[in-house]
C-alpha cells in the first residue's frame, strides 16, 4: 500500500454537480472538483483516487475495498448521510479513517439534513465550504501523516 494513497468517494447526485441546484451546490462540475483536488493533492504530496456512485451497495463495496489499499477516505455520502445505517456499518467495519464532507452547510438547511448517521464512525465532519470542504479533509490527512497518527 502506498502510504500517501487516499480515496475520495462521492455519493448520489454528486455526478450532477453544475446542473443540480446551482444556488446551493455551485456551477462547477464533478470534473472541476477532481481537477482542483488533484492539483491540491500534488502540493501535499498525496495520491488520490476518485469514485462516484448513486447506489448504496456500490458505496459500501468501495468502503470495504479501501482496506489495505488507502490510508484514508474522504466521503461525501450525499443524502445517504442522513439515513444509511448500512454505510455507517461499512465505515465501522474497516480499519480506514473516514472524513465526512459536504459542499453545503447541512446544519443550516432542512432539518432532515442536520442529522448524520455516519458521523459517529468517522474521524470528523466538514461542511459548508464547497470544494474547500474536500481540501480541508485532505489537509487533515496530510497533517496526520506528518505526525504519523494515521
Amino acid at each position: 500500500m502506498n502510504n500517501r494513497n487516499f480515496l475520495v468517494i462521492n455519493g448520489p447526485n454528486l455526478n450532477r454537480l453544475g446542473k443540480r441546484e446551482p444556488g446551493i451546490y455551485g456551477a462547477q462540475t464533478m470534473e472541476d472538483l477532481q481537477t482542483e483536488l488533484v492539483l491540491f493533492s500534488k502540493e501535499l504530496l498525496l495520491d488520490l483516487s476518485f469514485e462516484q456512485s448513486n447506489n448504496e451497495g456500490d458505496l459500501i463495496d468501495l468502503i470495504h475495498g479501501a482496506e489495505n489499499k488507502f490510508r484514508g477516505i474522504v466521503l461525501n455520502a450525499g443524502a445517504y448521510t442522513h439515513y444509511s445505517y448500512a454505510i455507517r456499518d461499512a465505515i465501522a467495519s474497516v480499519d480506514v479513517p473516514v472524513i465526512e464532507v459536504h459542499l453545503s452547510n447541512v446544519h443550516a438547511r432542512e432539518e432532515f439534513r442536520q442529522k448524520s448517521v455516519i458521523a459517529p464512525v468517522t474521524i470528523g465532519q466538514i461542511s459548508g465550504f464547497g470544494f474547500d470542504s474536500y481540501k480541508l479533509a485532505l489537509q487533515v490527512f496530510h497533517n496526520q501523516l506528518k505526525g504519523d497518527t494515521l
